[in-house]
């Protein structure tokens, strides 16, 4: 079998501890808990790609789907290329706060951290 090709579709998206209580407040303030975290990427930004996420149940036939603490996350294959082994984090801070993104795959970021190039 090969081994980089495991690594490949093995790899997850991670949430930060902040991440979680956040996604969990506001699937709750919305009272949506049968939903979870989209995460995709779309063309456009100053760096060429950007990230979206969204809170979504329906579940396509092509997607990866995680648990993580209690969190359902779903991305689609194509998104997959560009986001597996990515972080989610999230701040409260006052002038940047917000989810964050580190994607071990971007070789460039805009100043905004919104977009992307690999």
């Amino acid at each position: 079998m090969n081994k980089e090709k495991d690594n490949f579709f093995n790899e997850q998206i991670e949430l930060t501890e902040n991440a979680v209580k956040r996604i969990k407040a506001i699937l709750s303030g919305e009272n949506k808990p049968d939903h979870g975290l989209r995460v995709s990427v779309v063309g456009g930004g100053c760096s060429g790609m950007s990230y979206n996420l969204s809170f979504d149940n329906n579940i396509g036939e092509f997607d990866k789907i995680f648990e993580i603490k209690g969190v359902k996350i779903f991305c689609d294959l194509k998104s997959w290329l560009y986001v597996k082994g990515t972080t989610i984090d999230f701040s409260d801070d006052l002038l940047s706060g917000g989810f964050k993104i580190e994607n071990p795959n971007a070789e460039r970021t805009c100043g905004c951290g919104t977009s992307f190039s690999v």
